[in-house]
């Protein structure tokens, strides 16, 4: 076969850093950590199911300082998934391509789901 000289698609090194990146990538990595804090629900209703012993178990570790880090970062998660999820809805309806617009949205909803999870363990706490 005849080789054809053509341009190669651009890698990975051509293309600069963007905060849009990190926010994509950061929306799929919260979402897998949304299913994993799903199967810690489920396993805390299928204890409940089990019997006061059992349920007593997953409490203590719910309460222990490794389940309050899972359930801290499960409500961080939650809140920048819902708030980048909203962003991405309105992206579908035609609206936010701009780059200022989409960069400043973007900063807009990690720092709303930073000042929404405070408010929300400051909630807990009290």
């Amino acid at each position: 076969m005849p080789e054809i000289k053509r341009p190669l698609s651009p890698h990975v090194s051509v293309y600069s850093w963007q905060v849009s990146n990190t926010l994509s990538i950061l929306h799929r990595a919260t979402g897998v950590f949304l299913f994993a804090g799903a199967m810690v629900l489920a396993a805390w209703i299928v204890s409940a199911a089990l019997g006061p012993s059992t349920y007593d178990r997953v409490l203590d570790l719910l309460r222990g300082p490794l389940g309050i880090l899972l359930l801290f970062g499960f409500s961080a998660a939650f809140f920048y998934h819902l708030g980048n999820g909203i962003r991405h809805l309105a992206w579908d309806a035609g609206y936010g391509f701009d780059k200022h617009v989409a960069r400043m949205t973007g900063w807009f909803t990690l720092l709303a789901a930073i000042a929404f999870t405070i408010a929300f363990w400051l909630g807990v706490m009290s």
